[in-house]
Order: structure tokens, then sequence, then C-alpha cells
């Protein structure tokens, strides 16, 4: 069977485009590659059923159908609903098989992708690992040893080792965004409802959006592009304000940078350098940088597990819980279990506050197109993260924990490698509705990271 190395959708459409190759010659490689036991996927379809949804992909375009995602392989974190298959969220107890898909998916399959299956995660999306589920452990690409990052870690992994083109996950406080950093991968966090969540297991329904993993941010963006709207089925679904259109290049820009006393690495100052070549590249494509202030950021991120923003988690899953508990795994009911030390006054009185750091960081945002910070502080082993995985956790999402509560859209963009291998990411985030500039920026970014590639000296051997 021929290895199709590149699944960029530029790669695509180029070999479709000759009809020498089809979409069920590209996906039966790709199948070849998901042997047993391979912890970034939970469920893939029978190998027919997977090549019948490739030939009726090809008959539609046969047809005279016009299909901008033909033939293109994807995969789906198993808290989202793909019809025909079924939805475990990382616990068996929990599995079901839904009669509909997402609306997300719905609108991949009509633009003419192919779902090649359900890919792991932390259970119930609680996590920032990767090591939370009873269908293994997934890692990152870069250095087994080390954690994929989570909770959309077999999305992440999945399109790192090359098994799909993109993959869906979701974002609550950073499962978008943290495996892309660990993985080299690009993650889009878009604005909150402009994405239908519909058909997603909640975690916290009124944070919960829809992410993407993809090669590139050009990649992510037509990913985007095929399943943004508004849906009136989802009680969280917004329209837009009014987006102006963005151009195709930025020629200036202010953008926010951390403080010194905000660069927080949790004894692991290696990420120091990367973050600051990070800034580096954001001025040399004409960015002037500006401190924010991160202490309302860094406060709105507390809130997330340390406020009752936690309650929401454990009235989602509820009904579930409550009558399955011994199917949760013991990280998972210790998260659910917090919960308990919150009342409605609490809940109102941080909502009101968080209203408050929303202003605050509405007003830093007002003199900036974006602001740049690490997608992570730092790397952690496997055998660490087993070993305290609650402390550890919380440490990963100090970049990430904020960015939906303050109603942020972002993109996870590859920055580097640590000397271990694990790959390291920055993230944008701007305004809500802001993610065509944002992406725009990020553009930006990724193709002078693959410039200063291409002028590193060969090596002499």
């Amino acid at each position: 069977m021929e290895e199709f190395d590149d699944l960029s959708l530029s790669s695509l459409r180029r070999i479709y485009a000759s009809d020498r190759t089809r979409p069920s010659d590209i996906v039966a490689s790709l199948l070849d590659r998901l042997g047993s036991g391979e912890p970034a996927w939970i469920f893939v379809p029978p190998r027919a059923d997977v090549l019948a949804a490739c030939a009726a992909v090809e008959a539609r375009r046969r047809s005279g159908e016009t299909l901008p995602l033909y033939g293109v392989p994807f995969g789906v974190k198993d808290n989202i609903d793909v019809a025909g298959m079924p939805t475990t969220a990382a616990c068996p107890t929990f599995s079901h098989m839904p009669e509909r898909s997402a609306r997300s998916v719905e609108l991949l399959l009509q633009a003419g992708a192919v779902c090649l299956g359900k890919t792991n995660l932390d259970q119930f999306a609680t996590g920032l690992s990767g090591t939370r589920s009873p269908y293994g452990i997934c890692r990152s690409a870069g250095n087994p040893l080390y954690i994929s990052g989570g909770s959309s870690s077999g999305s992440a992994v999945a399109v790192a080792a090359g098994h799909v083109s993109f993959a869906l996950g979701t974002d609550t406080g950073g499962s978008g965004r943290i495996p892309a950093g660990f993985n080299g991968v690009v993650g889009i966090k878009p604005t909150c409802g402009r994405v239908s969540s519909r058909g997603l297991v909640p975690n916290c329904p009124s944070l919960d959006c829809v992410s993407i993993f993809a090669q590139s941010v050009g990649d992510g963006v037509r990913v985007l592009d095929a399943i943004e709207g508004f849906d009136d089925d989802d009680p969280y679904s917004r329209l837009p304000p009014g987006r102006a259109a963005a151009s195709s290049r930025l020629p200036s820009f202010r953008f926010g940078v951390l403080a010194a006393k905000d660069r927080v690495w949790f004894g692991a100052p290696e990420g120091a350098g990367l973050y600051e070549a990070a800034c580096k590249r954001l001025v040399a494509l004409g960015g002037t940088p500006t401190e924010i202030d991160f202490a309302p950021f860094a406060e709105a991120g507390r809130m997330l597990f340390e406020g009752p923003w936690i309650a929401e988690r454990r009235a989602a899953l509820a009904p579930f819980a409550d009558a399955n508990r011994p199917a949760l795994l013991d990280v998972t009911r210790s998260v659910l279990d917090t919960a308990a030390g919150y009342d409605a006054k609490a809940v109102f009185a941080a909502l009101h506050r968080l209203a408050q750091l929303r202003r605050m960081v509405e007003r830093q945002f007002a003199a900036l197109a974006c602001v740049v910070v690490p997608t992570a502080p730092r790397a952690f082993t496997v055998e660490a993260m087993l070993a305290e995985p609650g402390r550890l956790n919380q440490q990963l999402g100090y970049y990430s924990y904020f960015a939906n509560l303050l109603d942020l859209c972002a993109i996870a963009v590859p920055n580097g490698a640590l000397a271990c291998g694990v790959p390291m990411g920055v993230t944008l985030l701007a305004p809500a509705w802001c993610d065509e500039r944002l992406a725009v920026i990020a553009r930006q970014f990724e193709a002078r990271g693959a410039e200063l590639q291409d002028e590193r000296p060969a090596l002499s051997i």
C-alpha cells in the first residue's frame, strides 16, 4: 500500500485533482497505520465501513457536488457525537450510540470529509494531561516519556502522528491548546458560540467549545470556516456582532507580553528562552511589544478550578455521575467532589467578580492586536504526572484556564522544542470575534518560523 506522508489540505487537493488517487486509497493507507492498541484512538470503525464512506464521497463528487473538504480524513474527540460510532467520553460505562452526529461533524461530512473514528481523552474532558483514560495514556509525539497534554490528547497525537489531516477536540480551560503545544501542531480555540456545541458531552456548558487540531494555521482556518455558524438548537450559539474582513498580512501591530514577574515556569526555566524567541519573532514581523497586567488573567484562571465553575461541571455530569460513581476514575471523582463547597452566594459573587475582570482585560486589549503567552509553562513526564495528578495539572493550565472565562479566542502555534524533544508552543489570544485577525498574525508567525528553520545551516557529518 502506498504511503501518503503529506496530509495537508493543499496536498490532498493536488493529489485528488488528477483523479488517479481516490480518498479510498488515502484512507486505506491510513487505516494500516492504526494498529491495535494505538492509545490515540478509542474507536475506529470496521475497515469496510470507512471505505464505504469514502466510496459515497467519491460518488457525490462524480455527480458534480462541490465538496470543499473532499476526501480529507479526520478524527473526532470521543466526547463529540458521531452517528453510528459509540460516544464514551473515556468512560466505558457511559458508552452509548448516538442517533445523530454533533452539528460540527454533520457540517464536516457535508463538506466531504471522512471520519476515521473517535480519539482518546482525559475522562469527561476533566484534565490537561492525557493520562486520565482507561483506554490508555497518550504521550508526546516528541518524547514518549512525557505527557501529550489533554484533555483532547488523542486528537492532537493523531494529527502529529499523521493519522489524519485534522481532528476535532474541545476546549474549556485549555484542552484544545495544551496538547497542541506538546505535540507540535496547531490548536484553534474559536470564540465560544461561533461553532455549535450541540452533540458535545457537556463539561462546563457555559464555557465549552469545539476546537480544531491541524498541521497548519491555514488548514485549521479552513476547517473552522466549514463548521462555524449559528445553530438555533444550541442555546450557547451566538451571532457575531459584525466582523471586519481581515487582511492577508498585518504590517504593524501591538502585542501584549508577560512582564518578567509573571513569567512562571514551575521549576523548568528552559521555557523562558523559547518564549523570548517567540516575542522576538513577532517583533521581526512588525509587532511592538507592550507589557500587560497579567493579574486579572491569572485571577480569572484560578476561578475555573478554585471557584464555582467546578459546580457547573458537577451539575452537567450529575445524572450519570450520581448513579455510577464506581465507573469514574479516582481523579475524576476527586475533581467533581470539590463542587460541594460552593453555594449560590459563591456563584453570584464569582460572576460579579468575573465581570470586573473581563472589563479590566477589555481595557488592555483596546490597544493590542493580541497577547502572546506560553501555551504551557513546562512539560511533565508521565511518571511525574501520575504521582501528582492534581497539583501538576493545575500548573499546566496557568496560561490557559482563563481564556473562555474572559471570552477570548486563541490559536496555539508550535514554537520549538525542549532539549528532551518535547515540542512547546505559544498561544495568541484576542477578544471574542477577533478570530480572523488572530489567524493573520498566527500565519505570519508560522511562516517566519518556517523561514528560520530553512535558514539554519546544515550539520556537517
